[in-house]
């Protein structure tokens, strides 16, 4: 008993654990997750409709959304952005892990008689021949890679995109992250069953790693017949190591905001959204 107590309180090396797919391939949490994601007045898995509402209106006329416009969105979740692009006429491609949400998103997108291309890979592993003018990453899903998937995915980007095409994705800040303690409890049934429809204990560890500006949500689910363990790595940025980061993989950073309905960005954030282009002789 000491030895698993002491086990489910250890704290790992920044992101040594990779558990993504439990969330998004787990049938009962994948199901909680679609619950959340189409929740019009919370903000959880997706910000609120009436944001989203605004948010795509606003991506819409700084991108110069319409039909002669191609867009993936990486991490499109049941589609909440890209069907809204969609129906401004653009060529878009939906990529995510989730098949529950992507099986709802194929649903609206034929019920609203829109053909939008839904792939369904971890987007770490998506190929395509296809090039876009926008590449959109929306809901801080930047901030869950470690800096090795980041490098993959920004050089994946700058290979998918035209010249000059652009960026768009959101950040947790460095004052988000300074609100942050860390903290261990269990609870029975943690967030109303939400790991499992069946009975169990869940302990939650959040750890902190100031050097690298990381936190870690470490999910310990004990049922009567099995143990798992979740990690959900969060990255903090700074407008300047943001900057660094997309600059060093091959962009140019256009403008920063405070979200991505493209309200000003002010320095007391704790999310923060940023705009970049391809460089033009990028090379990988």
């Amino acid at each position: 008993m000491f030895d698993e107590i002491k086990e489910i309180n250890s704290k790992p090396k920044p992101f040594e654990f990779y558990t993504a797919n439990e969330l998004w391939t787990n049938e009962h949490t994948a199901n909680v997750m679609l619950e959340y994601h189409l929740s019009e007045d919370i903000d959880l898995s997706s910000r609120n409709k009436a944001f989203i509402d605004r948010s795509a209106k606003w991506i819409t006329e700084y991108f110069n959304i319409d039909e002669n416009c191609a867009i993936a969105d990486f991490g499109c979740s049941p589609g909440l952005y890209t069907t809204r692009f969609a129906q401004k006429g653009a060529s878009v491609t939906g990529i995510d892990f989730s098949t529950n949400s992507l099986n709802y998103a194929q649903q609206v997108a034929k019920e609203n008689s829109l053909k939008i291309n839904y792939v369904n890979t971890n987007y770490l592993d998506f190929q395509t021949s296809e090039k876009f003018d926008l590449i959109t990453m929306i809901m801080c899903d930047f901030c869950a890679l470690s800096p090795e998937q980041r490098k993959t995915l920004l050089q994946k980007f700058s290979s998918l995109l035209k010249q000059n095409g652009s960026l768009l994705l959101d950040v947790y800040s460095i004052k988000s992250f300074n609100k942050k303690q860390e903290s261990a409890f269990y609870e029975h049934n943690h967030l109303n069953n939400f790991w499992s429809s069946e009975e169990y204990y869940c302990f939650v560890n959040l750890f902190i790693y100031e050097m690298e500006k990381v936190s870690l949500d470490k999910y310990t689910i004990i049922e009567k017949n099995k143990k798992r363990i979740v990690y959900n790595w969060l990255q903090y940025f700074s407008k300047e190591t943001l900057k660094n980061e997309l600059e060093s993989n091959g962009f140019v950073v256009n403008e920063f905001f405070a979200n991505v309905a493209g309200d000003k960005y002010e320095s007391n954030l704790l999310e923060f959204a940023i705009t970049a282009k391809k460089y033009n002789n990028t090379k990988f």
